[in-house]
């Protein structure tokens, strides 16, 4: 008869899948797969690199999503000896374990190496990679290397499918839509009262030092134009309270926990926010945000110089869109002077608010229509 018997009622070898998640965003898409996975395809093993959150759906860890996290070009300089090291240890469990898929999520700079040079040790199984690095922005000699070494892409924003083409034999790259628009309902914004100006200064210590004092001052100066409005600011993890409060000082805010963002997004009049994923959320929440990003010397000169890194918009929001939705202060742009001044006319001008909420509501219908996770599960064949 066909193969299709087990003998002496032995039970078929279990399929199992590699999955890393090296930072909380990527831990944050990494959850929605997992249920996606088990709902498809309950016997199949996971294993890899998560956080809580995919270590809550069962995930077996090899290592913490926590010990990957790095930001900017110097402290990644520092940290190369430990990340050389979780690399190889990575390298050798995924070629002796023989997953049939592994899929790496966002960190490229890590990730696109460890792909290779599992391709170079003659992995045999499919090699998969969701969200697209930036190469957009910079490095689009990576392209070529990733048609070689992928099997499949799995892009977020609508123009990235189209950087890849024509597709080789063995590749294809696939636009599946934004988790964050599947996650966001697009609706008005709740009315607050009073006025409520939110701080997202960061998910990080460096980025907290960068990036609040400048937003705090701001926000005290606009409390003198608006003495009814609060504040409030945004705790990415609960370890930043004391930092956030110190910076702080006596001056009166609310800090809100990292559970209840989108609560908070949603009562929002005016935010000032970090790059970064932060400010999709807010578009997509319909809420009018200034983005700062202050960047140290040598990170700047590194990106200038080094990467020539020139675009004409450093939003993720205002590069989808084409224009200027979000103003935004980078770098050397990012004064007190310049970020009062935008915040002001952003919180005092109701056509230019009206005009920013209508772009963003054009945003989400942008990256809306799919589910990333059914996309991403119809092509990962774990039959």
């Amino acid at each position: 008869m066909g193969g299709g018997f087990i003998k002496n009622g032995s039970t078929p070898p279990q399929i199992e899948l590699f999955i890393f998640a090296g930072e909380p965003s990527a831990d944050l898409h990494g959850e929605a797969l997992l249920k996606a996975i088990h709902s498809r395809y309950p016997n199949v093993r996971l294993f890899g690199v998560g956080g809580p959150r995919m270590r809550a759906q069962g995930l077996e860890t090899l290592l913490n999503m926590e010990q990957f996290q790095v930001m900017g070009f110097v402290d990644v300089a520092i940290a190369l000896p430990r990340l050389a090291r979780q690399f190889y240890t990575l390298r050798r469990l995924i070629l002796e374990r023989n997953p049939k898929v592994a899929l790496f999520i966002d960190y490229p700079g890590f990730n696109l190496a460890l792909e290779k040079s599992l391709r170079k040790k003659g992995f045999p199984g499919k090699i998969y990679h969701y969200i697209c690095p930036s190469v957009w922005a910079w490095g689009k000699k990576r392209i070529p290397k990733m048609k070689q070494t992928l099997d499949h892409l799995f892009t977020i924003f609508p123009f990235e499918e189209e950087l890849f083409a024509p597709f080789p034999e063995g590749f294809t790259a696939q636009f599946v839509g934004h988790p964050l628009a599947q996650r966001i309902e697009q609706k008005p914004p709740l009315v607050s009262e009073p006025t409520l100006i939110s701080l997202f200064p960061g998910s990080r210590l460096k980025e907290l030092s960068r990036n609040l004092p400048i937003q705090l001052q701001v926000a005290k100066r606009l409390i003198q134009q608006y003495p009814e409005a609060k504040i409030a600011i945004s705790v990415s993890c609960t370890e930043f309270e004391a930092p956030i409060r110190k910076i702080a000082g006596n001056f009166a805010v609310t800090l809100v926990e990292a559970n209840q963002t989108y609560a908070l997004m949603q009562k929002t009049t005016l935010a000032l926010a970090k790059s970064g994923t932060v400010t999709l959320e807010l578009a997509l929440h319909g809420i009018p945000t200034v983005v700062t990003y202050g960047i140290g010397p040598l990170d700047l000169f590194i990106a200038r110089t080094l990467l020539r890194i020139s675009l004409p918009h450093y939003c993720i929001v205002n590069l989808l869109c084409g224009k200027e939705v979000f103003p935004e202060l980078i770098g050397p742009a990012l004064t007190e002077e310049a970020l009062f001044a935008k915040a002001s006319e952003l919180l005092h001008s109701k056509p230019l608010r009206n005009k920013c909420q209508r772009e963003c509501a054009h945003l989400h219908e942008l990256l809306s229509g799919k589910c990333p996770e059914e996309e991403m599960v119809k092509q990962l064949c774990l039959n």
